[in-house]
């Protein structure tokens, strides 16, 4: 079934690493500028983390895997037409791209996760839009995750909203669980059937994250290992928070 919050105390802690991340990503955002090496964002969370006393979760993810496999970095940095997993190279970031910033914290045991996409410089209304329909499709999703509600109800809600647009809904990468490990059960996806799925239950914690393209849902894994690309080369973005559910409704952990 994944975590479920067994006390106060226990929110209280998943609270705080969300924070950490909330703070840390907006730091993020700010240095995403034209001419800005990539990497340098994987430096900022390096220094900022070893600051706060907390442990960055993705680096070193996956740890089954042989040690030369697992993710160099401590933050996923997808520009344009990768959707997530980014490696942060030396790559520079350019006027008129899209930055997707996923980064997670561990901290008393229990991890934070969130996600967000920033404009560097200038970018296309066309590139925006998409920006600003992938944030309300998260909105969305997160005022369907109710007790009483099913898993069906999220993806569903993240799908309504971005159809219209046509745009791609990303369905190979999902939500999930959260707890003391980054990925747990449930598997969150942001497609759905309305009323069908596992129960939302209260204390239950998960991590939603729409992923939606310009053009086709269909991705690519790069031979990195990693990093997921738009099949046709179209834009991504992506955004994502933990939440608690609760009998008065989802409460966003990963905020400022």
């Amino acid at each position: 079934m994944g975590v479920v919050i067994k006390s106060q105390d226990e929110l209280k802690i998943m609270r705080v690493a969300g924070r950490h991340v909330a703070e840390v990503l907006q730091i993020l955002a700010d240095a995403v500028k034209p001419g800005v090496p990539v990497i340098e964002l994987d430096r900022i969370v390096r220094k900022e983390y070893k600051r706060r006393g907390v442990i960055p979760t993705f680096l070193g993810y996956h740890p089954d895997m042989p040690p030369r496999d697992r993710f160099p970095a401590t933050v996923c940095i997808s520009i344009n037409d990768q959707i997530v997993h980014g490696i942060p190279s030396s790559r520079e970031m350019q006027e008129g791209d899209i930055v997707s910033i996923d980064l997670g914290c561990t901290y008393r045991g229990f991890v934070g996760d969130s996600a967000i996409t920033v404009p560097c410089g200038k970018v296309s209304d066309e590139a925006q839009r998409l920006i600003d329909v992938t944030r309300e499709s998260l909105c969305r999703g997160i005022a369907a995750a109710r007790p009483g509600n099913r898993i069906g109800d999220i993806g569903n809600a993240v799908e309504c909203h971005a159809r219209p647009y046509g745009y791609g809904v990303v369905r190979e990468y999902v939500g999930h669980g959260v707890g003391r490990e980054m990925h747990e059960e449930p598997n969150v996806p942001n497609h759905g059937e309305p009323g069908k799925g596992r129960p939302l239950k209260n204390g239950m914690v998960i991590a939603i994250e729409p992923m939606l393209n310009l053009g086709t849902h269909e991705t690519v894994k790069d031979p990195d290992g990693w990093t997921i690309w738009t099949k046709d080369g179209s834009l991504s973005a992506h955004f994502e928070h933990t939440i608690a559910i609760t009998p008065d409704g989802p409460q966003i952990l990963t905020l400022p």
